[in-house]
């Protein structure tokens, strides 16, 4: 695995940030963001989704609905959106059936990740989210060689 590096100078630089790690995206479906409260999961991933073309109206976080779905302007594929900060136990991610959501082939992308983590698909790509002293946001992630 190749190890990528994604800086974020600040938020204009999101649109190329969002550019160039969709362009690092490869196959798998499951991409887990982490990083500490307000690094910028929600933003970096309204970005992402604007970049994969979704109306960037729509691409909010789904801190109160848990999943957001949406598809692509461009695609028409599916993408699903977890918030899952608000998950209390393992029961409640099955509850809600996030395992068909990671077998259905839609692209997900979570944020809070950590909570589920015994049941996260072992080819899950984890998404660190780093805030730099100067204010700015590095993500680090596996990619494929």
């Amino acid at each position: 695995m190749a190890k990528h590096t994604v800086t974020i100078a600040s938020t204009d630089d999101l649109p190329r940030a969002a550019k160039e790690f969709a362009s690092l995206m490869d196959d798998r479906t499951v991409y887990a963001f982490s990083g500490e409260m307000g690094a910028g999961k929600t933003t970096f991933i309204s970005a992402l989704c604007k970049e994969l073309g979704v109306d960037e109206d729509f691409a909010g976080s789904p801190t109160f609905s848990i999943i957001n779905e949406y598809r692509s302007d461009t695609t028409a594929e599916l993408i699903y959106h977890f918030d899952l900060y608000r998950i209390e136990n393992i029961e409640e991610a099955f509850d809600i059936g996030v395992e068909d959501y990671f077998d259905s082939g839609a692209l997900c992308l979570l944020e809070w990740p950590e909570k589920i983590a015994d049941i996260l698909p072992d080819d899950t790509v984890d998404v660190n989210i780093t805030v730099n002293p100067d204010g700015s946001r590095t993500l680090t992630f596996d990619g494929e060689d």
